[in-house]
């Protein structure tokens, strides 16, 4: 099986990072974008180097999976760790594991401790858990991959913990972009749910109370369904089983042909596969197929069960992204969930890594309830507010930094003008990055045009200077030109070319440091401007 270009590229990073001495190591993969292909190849890729893997997972159709892809892929057969199952003896290369079998003291004493020389953790953001950590202290001497979706920014700061770096992340925008996963619209449906009266349990919304804010309305958000989606295949999550099933029969009442799946449902696979085959065209279920279940001709996600949890919802969603024949978008219906205390998530936070870019275009969606708009433009137009907004506050501070008659160039400044959304919204979340700057961090900004003092760690240090580099080497302004020229009234001078300025400058120069009068700094553009 040949993978796709992104694909290559995470697996070739990961074996970089292993390289390099990052022996705990994160892969990111949307929903949908082939997580466990890539792993595949990748402990297909570790067999032929002789070594042993092992793959961790928390349910048994996610070892199931994994080992049936993993024939599918390389050819490769797996032994079983899980219950009654044991892979000692075995002469596979390859183990799929339970964690609630393999934590277990006695389970692990069969083993030696550098006995696998691989570990690779499906749904890596549930590692942070005791029982992945027993399992991985036992064998110190691995190299480890986690693989996950959807880590939000606090999944990424505790994974941080376990993890010493990053190798590899594709992300839901760039997919769709690509062509890899299927376009989303997004509908705020004008119905007020209140939940100011839920109380939170395990850091997200207690489902009991969730179900009791939502019960009034339940007839309600059918009738809109009819509206929206009596003709899309549509999976609907909801925060108790007794909502599910009774909201199943209500949608049934009105003409739908849905079905509920849960845990204790004995005909489940059969449901299932009723569905897929279009016996339904709804699916009810209380957070049940969140994890481990694919249907790529979904094309409608309805959630009524909100969440404060980023990664849950991308989850949710994500069982409606994947391409099939015919299917041009995935409707993501989004109702007004009201809540004074806590965030929750919304069709912003799949997309935005700026939370007042979220904010924004959350806003305009509610301002423009019951119209369809395409998540990745929605998301475009509200960032180029947010970025407006910005540059307004910047001109402000800028003003106030004249009268200290710096010359160097503010890191805000410097982001806004080469326009590096990486670099405003960073992060740190590995525990070497929230470090404060070295002092020789420092001295090379400084050297380099950048006032090291605004920039608090040693990760956005490490960013600047290696985005410096990189603009050196393509032949980009530097920070003193961007500061002289930026001063003068010229605008994001950091997306020309360094030979432009450089003659812009040397022009002004020649003219006693005054703009020549067939020059409008506001509107001026060089012929080698780049297009970001």
């Amino acid at each position: 099986m040949e993978l796709r270009p992104y694909q290559q590229e995470a697996k070739s990073a990961v074996f970089s990072e292993w390289d390099s001495g990052n022996s705990k190591t994160l892969l990111v993969l949307p929903t949908g974008c082939g997580k466990t292909i890539v792993f595949a190849k990748i402990a297909e890729e570790c067999v032929m180097q002789g070594k042993r893997v092992l793959i961790l997972a928390h349910r048994g159709e996610l070892l199931e999976q994994a080992a049936d892809k993993i024939k599918k892929a390389t050819g490769l057969v797996c032994a079983v760790e899980k219950a009654e199952q044991t892979s000692v003896g075995s002469w596979y290369r390859i183990v799929v594991g339970s964690v609630q079998t393999l934590m277990r003291e006695k389970r692990l004493a069969s083993f030696e401790h550098d006995y696998f020389d691989t570990i690779i953790i499906d749904e890596a953001h549930h590692c942070i858990s005791d029982s992945y950590q027993n399992i991985l202290n036992y064998f110190p001497y691995a190299d480890v991959l986690g693989v996950t979706a959807t880590p939000d920014r606090g999944d990424m700061k505790n994974l941080g913990q376990v993890f010493d770096s990053l190798a590899y992340e594709y992300t839901l925008p760039k997919a769709i972009k690509e062509g890899y996963l299927s376009p989303i619209k997004a509908v705020t449906i004008p119905i007020d749910l209140d939940l100011t009266g839920v109380s939170v349990q395990a850091g997200d919304f207690k489902a009991s109370d969730i179900d009791t804010a939502l019960d009034p309305y339940l007839f309600q958000i059918a009738d809109e369904m009819l509206h929206y989606c009596s003709d899309r295949k549509t999976v609907v999550f909801l925060p108790l089983v007794k909502t599910s099933q009774k909201f199943r029969d209500i949608l049934n009442s009105k003409g739908f042909r849905a079905a509920e799946v849960n845990g204790n449902s004995p005909d489940r696979a059969e449901i299932l596969k009723d569905y897929e085959d279009g016996k339904y065209n709804v699916l009810c279920n209380s957070m049940l197929l969140t994890e481990g279940w694919d249907c790529p001709d979904v094309n409608c996600i309805i959630i009524l069960r909100p969440t404060k949890v980023r990664g849950l919802y991308c989850q949710m969603v994500g069982r409606g992204t994947r391409l099939a024949p015919g299917k041009t978008e995935l409707l993501l219906l989004d109702f007004l969930w009201h809540t004074e205390r806590h965030e929750l998530c919304r069709p912003a936070h799949l997309i935005c890594t700026d939370e007042a870019v979220a904010k924004k275009m959350t806003a305009k969606l509610a301002d423009n309830a019951g119209c369809e708009f395409d998540i990745s433009e929605a998301e475009q137009s509200a960032s180029e507010d947010v970025v407006a907004e910005r540059e307004a506050a910047l001109a402000e501070k800028l003003a106030a930094m004249r009268k200290r008659k710096r010359t160097l160039v503010d890191p805000l400044q410097y982001e806004m003008s080469i326009q590096a959304a990486d670099l405003a919204n960073y992060t740190p979340a590995f525990g070497w990055e929230c470090e404060p700057p070295t002092e020789k961090q420092k001295q090379r900004l400084e050297a380099l045009g950048i006032f090291p003092d605004e920039i608090d760690s040693k990760g956005k240090a490490e960013l600047i200077l290696n985005r410096l580099n990189k603009r050196r080497i393509e032949g980009l302004t530097t920070p003193k030109q961007i500061r002289r020229l930026e001063s003068m009234g010229f605008k994001h001078v950091g997306t020309w070319r360094f030979e432009d300025a450089s003659k812009l400058i040397g022009r002004i120069a020649a003219n006693n440091w005054h703009v020549p009068r067939d020059i409008s700094p506001a509107d001026y553009q060089p012929n080698g401007q780049l297009t970001f």
